[in-house]
């Protein structure tokens, strides 16, 4: 997919702001992309500006201007957002019968929206009207991060096997010890990867340096000559796959899948980003400040990590322990009591 040569101007100028200005990754400015095709696509539907039963995935954008965009109507947006809960197919890219995008797939969309005709109204100033200015968010429900305790953790490291062990030991170690998102890990250069720390590119093309613990000084010794062995000389990626070149995303996934259910752990509940929540959730629980979780996890808001603070807190146990009846047994009254 290449937006320049797709998108019409209005959405293509959209989007290249927000990569060349916002510094905004390929793979982000590609979703922007998609959510503003879907809706621009579903409100020529339902104006009727294309053949009654079109199907979502045929209707052409190439029309969409200005004078289109500026035409919408809050109502249409709260339209394709009730759409969007009810019809659309949860998984875009396949065949799913499931239907329904949940709360937080679509605020991440009126997000989308949000940003465009910001850049529109605010940024260039080409409306005057903004048509979402007042829409609202759905209703997120808040959930604690899923994570692996230290024993599942310490199995899941234990069950790695196959013909690519130094490397998967390795990626597994890295997620678990130091927190890293996918796109961090997939994007490691060699150079990046120094004798006691790692250089990562994270959101937004943000530099940070996280530092290695001995496990992971240790699975990187091993999986060095393994890499030197299978990397032709011109490939810069420090995880390369069985084709001498950078590891996937799906590649990285279908690994961490296979090695959970190897370790016998519900692959269908965790994924790689599980394993972040886990080292962040382990550090806090061994007593890193959250603060200092914050820089390695490479949060921008201090709030994104507060998160992980709900999971264990050790004040919440003395809060338990502190209520009177803390102590009762049935049939008497509580211990220490005559």
């Amino acid at each position: 997919m290449d937006y320049r040569s797709e998108a019409p101007k209005v959405l293509r100028d959209f989007l290249t702001y927000h990569e060349t200005i916002k510094g905004h990754s390929r793979a982000t400015v590609d979703e922007y992309y998609l959510d503003l095709r879907n809706f621009f696509r579903y409100i020529k539907i339902i104006r009727g500006l294309v053949p009654r039963g079109s199907e979502l995935d045929d209707v052409s954008i190439d029309d969409v201007d200005l004078d289109f965009a500026g035409s919408v109507t809050l109502s249409e947006v709260y339209e394709y957002l009730a759409y969007l809960a009810r019809d659309r197919v949860k998984n875009e890219q396949s065949r799913s019968p499931e239907y329904g995008l949940n709360a937080a797939s679509r605020a991440r969309k009126i997000s989308t929206l949000r940003s465009f005709y910001n850049y529109l109204t605010v940024k260039t100033k080409q409306l005057t009207n903004n048509p979402v200015a007042d829409l609202d968010t759905p209703k997120i429900a808040k959930t604690l991060p899923r994570y692996l305790t230290l024993e599942e953790s310490e199995r899941l490291l234990n069950a790695v096997d196959g013909i690519n062990k130094e490397r998967d030991y390795c990626i597994l170690c890295l997620f678990l010890n130091c927190g890293l998102r996918i796109s961090e890990l997939i994007g490691l250069d060699d150079n990046d990867v120094r004798e006691d720390n790692i250089r990562v590119f994270g959101k937004g093309g943000k530099e940070r340096i996280v530092y290695l613990n001995d496990a992971c000084r240790k699975a990187i010794e091993a999986y060095r000559p393994v890499r030197a062995a299978m990397c032709p000389p011109e490939c810069r990626a420090f995880f390369v796959s069985t084709r001498r070149r950078r590891m996937s995303r799906d590649s990285v996934h279908h690994m961490v899948k296979q090695t959970l259910l190897r370790a016998g752990l519900d692959a269908s509940r965790y994924s790689s980003h599980k394993l972040r929540h886990t080292a962040a959730t382990l550090m806090l629980q061994n007593g890193v400040d959250v603060r200092t979780v914050q820089e390695v996890l490479g949060h921008e808001h201090l709030n994104t990590t507060q998160i992980y603070t709900h999971v264990d807190n050790a004040e919440l146990h003395i809060a338990a322990d502190a209520n009177p009846l803390a102590s009762f047994r049935p049939g008497g009254r509580t211990e220490g009591e005559k």
